[in-house]
């Protein structure tokens, strides 16, 4: 039998989202659900299934390292679950990179403010692009990370493209 979720206004449970996430989801707060998590099961796979989720309700948020001419700058990437973004060339190309990574764990931890597991894509920096595929803003709402392994957001998928820096591309295979 899946965990339960008790999804409550993010209002109500403060404790739930890291600092900057808290910040970030300040507009949102009427239309966003936060919910506690048993921090074991905070990557999407084990969340989803136990908590009896659908993949297709969860969306990952990833901070990428974007290279050109011996400058790094950072992104966030937006996808489905049940999806893959094409990093190396939409997502790329889109930001004018020569080349693209995913961001080491510690460098996007310590830039969000947020835990490895939790990265979500409200309060990230604001000079950060945040791109997010088209299928997350089609999908009437999204588990998202909460910024802490230990809850999770529940929003419209078409808020994430009221987000600062935010653009919605097809960036998903």
């Amino acid at each position: 039998m899946p965990a339960r979720i008790d999804w409550t206004p993010p209002t109500d449970r403060p404790d739930l989202l890291a600092d900057p996430v808290r910040e970030g989801l300040r507009e949102l707060e009427a239309r966003a659900r936060v919910a506690g998590i048993d921090p074991g099961l905070a990557d999407t796979a084990a969340f989803c299934e136990g908590y009896g989720m659908p993949l297709e309700t969860s969306a990952n948020c990833v901070v990428l390292a974007a290279k050109r001419g011996g400058a790094v700058s950072y992104a966030a990437c937006v996808v489905l679950a049940t999806r893959r973004a094409d990093v190396n060339g939409v997502v790329r190309r889109h930001l004018g990179a020569r080349k693209i990574s995913f961001a080491p764990m510690d460098e996007a931890t310590g830039m969000t403010g947020m835990e490895q597991g939790g990265i979500t894509p409200f309060g990230l920096p604001g000079e950060w692009p945040v791109l997010v595929d088209a299928s997350v803003v089609d999908t009437p709402h999204v588990v998202v990370g909460s910024g802490l392994r230990r809850s999770k957001l529940l929003v419209p998928g078409a808020s994430l493209k009221e987000l600062p820096g935010a653009e919605v591309l097809a960036l998903s295979k």
